[in-house]
Parts: structure tokens; sequence; C-alpha cells
């Protein structure tokens, strides 16, 4: 059976990390949604786009070569791993992936992308509720903010100069209110999502419980 393991989640509550380890215990491929609406953002502004145009936003979106595998990202044949994460696009990112039009373009790459590899843990804000609402498991990671802006600021150093974390976790609470008010595909977990606080857990145990919520034949853990 296709197994689809859906991992969402507000930003630095560990999406990227548990997903990785869910994917390694699986043998299942993973796929970083935020990183294909970071691609898009970058190319949004290197274009000189208008990050509040849906129009010209999903122009970019449609005609930009996207790659994400195996934990590198590349747009247009560049590797772009490293640029994503920059300050600008982290400050952008929310509003172009607010566009619904953006995002159908992303969501049936997504879509695409776990056709083509057979299944895979998909990590993003909509991956259980609009993406794959009939993922084999569904979850849904929260921590503190100021242990995010902790986690945040470990990752992306330039988000926390001088090492203000008070600044990043402001920064964190409003992209939350953002994206959680935003009218096309919001962030909020399933109503089925397993939710799991990872503000004082050990990524093994996380990913330990996330794996135990497969059904029995579903697993495919390497030998």
């Amino acid at each position: 059976m296709s197994v689809v393991v859906a991992i969402d989640g507000t930003a630095g509550s560990g999406k990227s990390t548990v997903a990785r380890g869910v994917g390694e215990t699986l043998g299942l491929p993973v796929l970083d949604t935020g990183a294909m609406y970071r691609a898009v953002t970058l190319r949004v502004l290197r274009q000189g786009a208008d990050p509040s145009d849906p129009q010209a936003c999903a122009s970019v979106a449609r005609d930009a070569a996207v790659e994400v595998e195996a934990g590198r990202v590349r747009l247009d044949g560049e590797d772009v791993t490293t640029a994503i994460r920059r300050p600008e696009v982290t400050a952008t990112v929310s509003t172009v992936a607010a566009h619904p039009e953006v995002r159908a373009v992303l969501v049936a790459r997504q879509r695409d992308w776990v056709a083509r590899h057979g299944g895979g843990v998909v990590e993003g804000r909509d991956i259980g509720t609009v993406v794959f609402p009939d993922a084999t498991v569904k979850v849904f990671l929260t921590a503190s903010t100021q242990e995010r802006a902790r986690r945040r600021a470990a990752q992306e150093p330039d988000v926390a100069p001088g090492g203000d974390l008070d600044a990043v976790a402001e920064a964190l609470a409003n992209r939350d209110r953002r994206d959680a008010a935003r009218t096309h595909s919001p962030l909020r977990p399933a109503a089925d999502a397993l939710v799991i606080d990872t503000t004082r857990r050990r990524v093994a145990d996380v990913v330990a419980e996330i794996v135990a919520r497969l059904p029995a034949g579903a697993r495919k853990d390497r030998p």
C-alpha cells in the first residue's frame, strides 16, 4: 500500500527534523513543501514581482522549475537550499503562500511528487487538511513560542541579530496569526490529526509516537 505521512505545524515546531526521522525509520522519501513556497518566493523577489499580486505570483510559480529532493532545493537548475532561508524570503513567504492561485500550482506538484515516489513523508502547513486529506497518518506539531524562536535562531542566525529571541518570537507569532486567519488553506490541525507538543520532547520519542500510529502492514522499516 502507498503510505503518506502528513506532518503539519507551526514554524519552528520541529516539522523538518521529525519528518526526516520518520522518513528514515520507514524508508520513505521526504518532501518539505515549505521549501517549495520559499523557492517560489525567492523567484518572485528576484524578478521584482509584487508579492501581494496573486496573478503575478501565480505566473512566477507556474514558470518556476522547483525540485526538492534529499534535503536539497533547486530553482531553475540552481541550488538555492541556503538562499531560500535568507531573511527577505522568510519575511515575504507568508504573503506569497497565501494566494490561492499559488497554492493551486504547488499543491498539484506536491501530489505529483507523492505519486511519482509511491508515497512519502510530506511536511507543511495544510498537508493533512488540503493536500492529502486521506493520508495514512496525519500529525500536527506545536511548541512554545520561545522554544520555536530558539530553534529558528539556531537554524537561521540571520533572523536574530544580536541574539534577540523576543523579536524572533514576535515574528513567529505574527506569522502564525496570518497563516491561521487566511481564507484559503488556513493553518490548523486536521480533525483526525495526532497533535504533539514538541517543546520538551526528544525527537526520537516523537518519531516513535508517529510511526506507532501507522496501521498494521503499512510500515516499511529499513532492515
